[in-house]
């Protein structure tokens, strides 16, 4: 890889045999672009593996009636190609995402080729791999060839980002506005209440991570008159941002990184991307490092906030599929529930709204019969509702059957306990 060549997304992806298998880079750093010209030279390709964690937009290689050409490998499942393991052109694998790297480095899952997306090369030659690392080193350092879409919205960033383009095969410019998020103004009281219950366990100094959706977000919103909050997570969303500029985030009094905010990929608006740009604050790290749950834990007062599907009364979480249909996958979850469990003054968060959008609860007597355990029983500490907190640390399954009854939704509560006495107590005792 030391004749890097600028060409044409369609040129480029003709180094693609047929059994190979593609990592793609993540997120608002879908190189689309790249992934589309794959996608026409279907007719002449035979069994490429397509593998990466979330991406952005249609992703064309995921078409089940390109099944014969290209197999979804993902190690996460967004909406874009949820469909595979129904269909059959593809499936899913189980991966904490601080053991993705592994994968590569261990050739666990050998990789011939890497799609990334770059900012344009400095005067030295140095590209930046911009608002997505996650397990790219990895693939790349261990690939036959990488494939780059250079574009001038790529922000630089610091941390494990820069690639020198000795170590790119083919460099494709093309611009196009990086992959974003639109963020609601106004969240639901639901949400709202969550949010004030979760912010009841953030103190002064604590170091934060939280996920994506409308209750980290509103959680952000309430931490306004926090001191001195660090941030250590596997997401970045614009929600920091503002707390950045409020002066509530200052990572002056983490324990590692100080005075940084680290991530291992970011996915918000424009507005997140240009901060990021250039700025020592923050640093975009390989997922190996940010989600492992040794180096989480040195955070002293760390606090992980992330969701759930349903949770059952003896504390097991499913957070990875509705019964037997796969919707997403582990994630950093139980990363960050384990580095924060054993952090000086952790806290580990699940939260989640009492009731789905059809109304069944998500505090059940048991989880649906193929649901997946993410965070066991014996992870678990704390689990929040709208409704209240329940703290799980040293509770026994009878204690813990009845906090969890308390913050699930009162129409649920008499049934959750029926059902309760006429299965666990009669099996148990």
């Amino acid at each position: 890889m030391k004749n890097c060549i600028y060409t044409t997304a369609d040129e480029a992806v003709k180094i693609v045999q047929s059994g190979d298998r593609i990592y793609v880079q993540a997120a608002a750093a879908t190189p689309k672009i790249l992934t589309d010209a794959l996608a026409k030279r279907a007719t002449e390709l035979r069994g490429v593996e397509v593998s990466h964690i979330l991406t952005s937009d249609y992703a064309a290689y995921a078409d089940p009636s390109l099944r014969e050409s290209f197999y979804v490998n993902s190690f996460f499942l967004s909406n874009n190609v949820r469909h595979i393991i129904k269909e059959g052109n593809g499936s899913y694998t189980p991966v904490f995402l601080s053991e993705l790297p592994r994968f590569f480095y261990e050739k666990i899952v050998p990789i011939d080729g890497v799609f990334i997306s770059v900012s344009p090369p400095d005067r030295h030659g140095y590209c930046s791999l911009g608002v997505s690392v996650e397990a790219c080193w990895a693939a790349i350092k261990h690939a036959r060839y990488v494939i780059a879409q250079v574009n001038e919205n790529m922000p630089r960033t610091f941390g494990d980002t820069s690639i020198h383009i000795s170590e790119i095969t083919y460099l494709v410019p093309h611009n196009s506005p990086l992959y974003g998020l639109e963020y609601a103004e106004r969240t639901s009281g639901v949400e709202e209440k969550i949010a004030e219950n979760v912010a009841q366990l953030i103190e002064d100094n604590s170091t934060i991570q939280v996920g994506i959706g409308s209750v980290p977000d509103a959680v952000l919103k309430k931490l306004s008159n926090r001191k001195h909050l660090g941030v250590h997570t596997e997401l970045l969303t614009d929600g920091v941002v503002d707390l950045i500029e409020k002066g509530v985030v200052t990572g002056q009094k983490k324990t590692i990184n100080t005075g940084k905010v680290v991530c291992t990929f970011m996915f918000g608006s424009k507005r997140l991307y240009d901060f990021a740009h250039d700025n020592p604050i923050i640093e975009v790290r390989e997922s190996k490092y940010t989600n492992a749950p040794a180096i989480i834990a040195q955070n002293t007062q760390m606090i992980s906030v992330n969701s759930a599907i349903e949770v059952d009364i003896t504390g097991q979480v499913c957070a990875d599929s509705i019964g037997t249909k796969m919707y997403s996958g582990i994630g950093g979850q139980i990363d960050f529930v384990r580095g924060a469990s054993q952090s000086v003054g952790g806290k580990a968060i699940i939260a989640l709204p009492s009731e789905t959008r059809h109304g069944e609860s998500r505090i059940v007597p048991f989880l649906r019969l193929g649901a997946g355990v993410v965070t066991t029983r014996f992870h678990i500490q704390y689990v929040v509702t709208e409704y209240g907190i329940a703290d799980l640390r040293g509770k026994t399954l009878a204690q813990r059957q009845k906090i969890l009854v308390n913050i699930a939704h009162p129409k649920h509560q008499e049934a959750i306990e029926r059902t309760f006495y006429e299965t666990w107590k009669k099996d148990n005792l």
